[in-house]
């Protein structure tokens, strides 16, 4: 439905621009989100931040393994003992990794909100200083009239935000 909105949107004011000469643009939201510099910078940084958990996630899974294989191996049946204390183990891990996965996707959500905003701040400063009136996605635009140029400011959005 908000795609639908958008289309429409978007078809009212390409056909206002066209009638009334407006000046209109298009970005490459994808392109400029992969490329910025800033997006590579903080992939690296959470996955410094998120190391030691990761690290203490895959000790503590190795250990499970090593259990269940010491489990497989053994001739006799373990005792109950040590059936609750893995069980306690495998708990603790389903856990911890449960809340490793939640935190590592707020930051990552947290950093994407911040490289969205920048691409926003970015794309206004460019829209303003080359005096546009409108600027669009190109991957939302789903017809274009034959004979309408719209300037593709995707890289002079990069260089602004970087």
């Amino acid at each position: 439905m908000n795609k639908f909105f958008s289309i429409i949107v978007l078809s009212t004011i390409v056909f206002v621009g066209s009638v009334y000469a407006e000046k209109i643009a298009v970005i490459n939201f994808d392109k400029i989100f992969q490329e910025i510099a800033t997006n590579k910078a903080i992939s690296k940084k959470l996955e410094k931040e998120f190391q030691g958990s990761a690290n203490e996630l895959q000790n503590m899974e190795k250990d499970l393994q090593s259990h269940v294989e010491k489990f497989q191996k053994s001739t006799t049946k373990p005792n109950e003992q040590a059936l609750k204390a893995f069980e306690v183990k495998r708990t603790d891990f389903l856990k911890k990794a449960e809340q490793f996965e939640r935190n590592n996707q707020r930051r990552r959500q947290e950093e994407h909100t911040k490289i969205l905003q920048s691409i926003k701040m970015a794309t206004k400063v460019v829209a303003k200083k080359e005096k546009y009136d409108a600027i669009f996605d190109i991957n939302e635009i789903m017809y274009l009239k034959e004979g309408l140029h719209l300037k593709n400011i995707t890289d002079l959005v990069i260089k602004k935000v970087q």
